[in-house]
């Protein structure tokens, strides 16, 4: 016997005997629990309407919302290294002389992009930059009342200072990225305006080049102020020669310092006001959303026939 059944005989009243089919209850509930396509084909037609409703608001509140948020550009410049300042392979000629210059604090060696790159995004020079271009009402301006020059505070809150808009730079405007290999930089700057995006951008990255230039001026001349102490106070020529060496490679470099301005960086390619925004992105907002709403609105509609079936089998 299928499903599990068994066959149990029974006496009848004309003294005859007769099978009887026993089927086990867990068969039954098995059964009983199966639903065939064409059921599911009827649970979803039965709350066709109530899908339509649910899917629909969410499409909507996606669409008001995509029309509403604050549409975010993103200019973006290339750079490349500038030309190698530091004394590559002067060490191997140093000989010896290589741990004086060192102890001197004079390069002998490439330094690559990160010293540059470290300035660039360390508080100290984002800092210099919001305060140089009065930046903290343009970053918060929500917060910002124009027309009374004064910040608005709700009670318990705090007014933003400095340490937020720097803050604000690190993590939501500005991004770094550097090419493995080429060493070339891309410097992409995000915001609500286009124009502002570019201008900012083009400003950090020739402040970094100002920054960078003007630091190596400084350790230049300290580096031949000192060479040419060590110069006047040695009597070996072999000395001599060897620190004259490293006093015509700071030479140089002071001479370099001084009259390039792409320093650090060379623009290859400067940032220009994007035409297209990068957020929000309308489209896949909308499409998210109606499938987000339609899976929605199916979990809706069974959950609601469970709790129907259930009722009416409570009931009986």
């Amino acid at each position: 016997m299928s499903n599990g059944a068994s066959e149990v005989q029974k006496p009848t009243p004309d003294g005859d005997e007769r099978l009887v089919y026993v089927v086990p209850r867990e068969a039954l509930g098995r059964e009983a629990d199966e639903i065939s396509l064409l059921d599911l084909w009827n649970i979803l037609w039965d709350g066709k309407w109530l899908g339509i409703a649910i899917t629909g608001v969410v499409t909507i509140a996606a669409v008001i919302y995509a029309l509403l948020a604050t549409e975010i550009y993103r200019a973006e410049m290339l750079l490349a290294p500038a030309e190698e300042r530091s004394t590559q392979g002067l060490a191997g000629q140093m000989g010896g002389l290589s741990g004086l210059a060192t102890l001197a604090g004079i390069s002998v060696g490439g330094g690559g992009n990160a010293e540059p790159l470290a300035v660039l995004k360390s508080r100290g020079f984002l800092r210099e930059f919001i305060e140089a271009r009065d930046l903290m009402p343009v970053l918060f301006p929500d917060q910002w009342d124009e027309e009374r020059g004064r910040w608005i505070v709700a009670a318990g809150d705090e007014e933003p200072d400095i340490r937020d808009g720097v803050r604000l730079l690190q993590e939501g405007v500005l991004s770094v990225s550097e090419e493995a290999g080429t060493g070339l930089v891309t410097v992409s700057v995000e915001w609500t305006d286009p124009d502002t995006a570019a201008e900012w951008a083009n400003d950090l990255v020739a402040r970094l080049n100002v920054r960078m230039r003007q630091r190596a001026l400084v350790d230049a001349e300290q580096n031949v102020t000192y060479l040419q102490e060590q110069l006047a106070a040695s009597s070996l020529v072999t000395l001599q020669q060897s620190i004259g060496r490293l006093l015509e490679t700071e030479l140089q470099k002071l001479m370099l310092a001084r009259g390039n301005e792409e320093f650090a960086f060379r623009v290859l390619d400067p940032a220009d006001a994007p035409k297209n925004r990068v957020r929000p992105n309308r489209t896949l907002i909308v499409a998210l959303a109606m499938i987000a709403g339609g899976m929605l609105s199916l979990l809706v509609i069974f959950v609601r026939h469970a709790v129907r079936s259930r009722k009416i089998h409570l009931n009986q």
